[in-house]
């Protein structure tokens, strides 16, 4: 079989088998790259009252004060997904394990903002984790290896048939030159 042939069937199977998988990536993908636009994707991060390079506020203090936030669901450290200090801001992000995010100031402990953090589960829908544990490794990584082998073949055809277009052209100025002489 010739190597355009196969590229051709590559090309036309790979593209049906990837199709469900690639729209979800491609999705969630532009959610994921407008996050710091959009706010309902992801809390844009407040600042606080002053802002040092190290907080007065004990990490305990500040756990403490987004403990006090009923809908985080933060009883204990292990309630947390993450901590994130952002200190050039004075703010420090509580993100508790059913994505919501408390962020409060480093001088006062106050909270500055309160709201439920989809960036995560978008990020999760992106790479196929979110379906099941198996579906990324299983259907997300094959469908971006197939998209890879889909760019490369159609790139093969996309020269392929350039090529000959050039080589008709050139055979064709070759023949109107030979007539005329």
């Amino acid at each position: 079989m010739k190597t355009h042939v196969l590229f051709r069937k590559i090309h036309h199977w790979g593209s049906i088998i990837i199709a469900l998988p690639l729209v979800v990536m491609i999705g969630a993908g532009i959610l994921l790259m407008l996050k710091k636009e959009i706010s309902w994707i992801q809390p844009p991060t407040q600042k606080g009252i002053e802002r040092e390079a190290v907080p007065t506020k004990s990490f305990e203090d500040l756990f403490l004060a987004a403990r006090a936030v009923p809908e985080a669901g933060i009883t204990t450290w292990a309630d947390l997904d993450r901590v994130d200090v952002k200190p050039d801001k004075g703010v420090v992000k509580f993100v508790s394990a059913t994505n919501w995010e408390v962020q409060v100031d480093t001088e006062t402990a106050e909270i500055l903002q309160t709201a439920f953090r989809r960036s995560d589960i978008i990020e999760a829908i992106h790479d196929g984790s979110f379906f099941a544990g198996w579906t990324k490794l299983y259907v997300f990584l094959p469908a971006g290896v197939l998209l890879l082998m889909l760019w490369i073949t159609g790139m093969y055809l996309f020269f392929l048939t350039e090529l000959k277009k050039w080589q008709k052209t050139k055979r064709n100025r070759g023949k109107l030159h030979a007539k005329q002489l």
